[in-house]
């Protein structure tokens, strides 16, 4: 693997599942991490300043460089500060991993606003407000007469790309967002030295334990020895090859799970019909009668 040696990375909701495994292999790998996490419960609530804290104690303390934050990246502020930290701590920043995210289920009939408001905020809002202040960083060093050469990698998910999910609207139409963001991020950051890509991970988390229909498969035991494929340490190893300097890959969405990586791509045209005059409704009943 190319070595991330004198990158800065922050990495958001790193501390605990799979943030926690980026944050842990990119510090093995030579990055000093900023290590996010407002410490808040599956759904949001709450704060507990220990889980960052922790995580970077134990790259710490195993000869890697990291600090902790707290802040919250869905408040514009704390997005912003969290860049001044990286910038403060480690004079610089080359990479942003946008992890953090919380689940707040329900049918869309029986969803209430406070609930949509919270996902989408803590989701689509904290991918892009993180992903703002990092890119006003990037745009200034350019300016500057600078060579910025950085990775953002955002955090879809199945649910609201190739496999929505009933009960998670607020959370499927957040990671649809993510992955549209990434694509236009990519079309605009180019100029400034800075790759954009997206993951859309399966594994073992708290969010996914508690995803009905879902937490009883992922918490099925392994067997001593065997591979575990929703280990979410299975999943940072693409994270930190998109992080490196050498890799060329941008405005990708990829899925990753166990082994297995795939490259994604979005709607896409698979029927046409034309006419050469203003549609009439009956026409249209006809020539559609198939795509059912």
């Amino acid at each position: 693997m190319e070595s991330l040696q004198d990158r800065v990375a922050i990495v958001t909701g790193a501390g605990r599942g799979i943030g926690r495994e980026h944050a842990l292999l990119l510090a093995r790998e030579g990055a000093a991490v900023v290590v996010n996490d407002l410490g808040g419960a599956g759904d949001g609530s709450g704060s507990d300043y220990g889980p960052a804290h922790e995580v970077a104690a134990q790259i710490n303390a195993a000869g890697g460089r990291a600090v902790a934050s707290t802040d919250n990246v869905a408040d514009w502020a704390g997005a912003e500060a969290l860049i001044e930290q990286a910038v403060t701590e480690f004079g610089g920043l080359d990479i942003v991993v946008n992890n953090a995210g919380i689940l707040r289920d329900g049918m869309i009939a029986s969803l209430d606003e406070v609930n949509w408001d919270t996902v989408i905020s803590v989701h689509l809002k904290g991918h892009f407000a993180v992903l703002r202040h990092a890119a006003a960083y990037w745009r200034a060093q350019t300016k500057a007469g600078k060579a910025v050469n950085a990775a953002v990698i955002n955090t879809a998910s199945a649910s609201g790309t190739f496999m929505p999910n009933p009960g998670q609207a607020n959370y499927g139409a957040a990671k649809a967002g993510i992955a549209a963001l990434t694509q236009v991020a990519a079309l605009e950051l180019e100029r400034y030295g800075v790759r954009v890509n997206a993951i859309a991970p399966v594994a073992r988390t708290r969010l996914t334990l508690a995803t009905p229909g879902l937490g009883a498969i992922f918490a099925e035991e392994v067997a001593e020895g065997e591979f575990d494929a929703f280990s979410p340490a299975n999943i940072s190893p693409l994270v930190a090859y998109l992080a490196g300097e050498k890799c060329q890959l941008t405005g990708k969405l990829f899925a990753v799970q166990g082994g297995a990586i795939c490259l994604l791509e979005g709607w896409h045209t698979v029927k046409t019909i034309e006419t050469g005059g203003p549609w009439e409704i009956g026409d249209l009943t006809t020539a559609m009668a198939d795509w059912a």
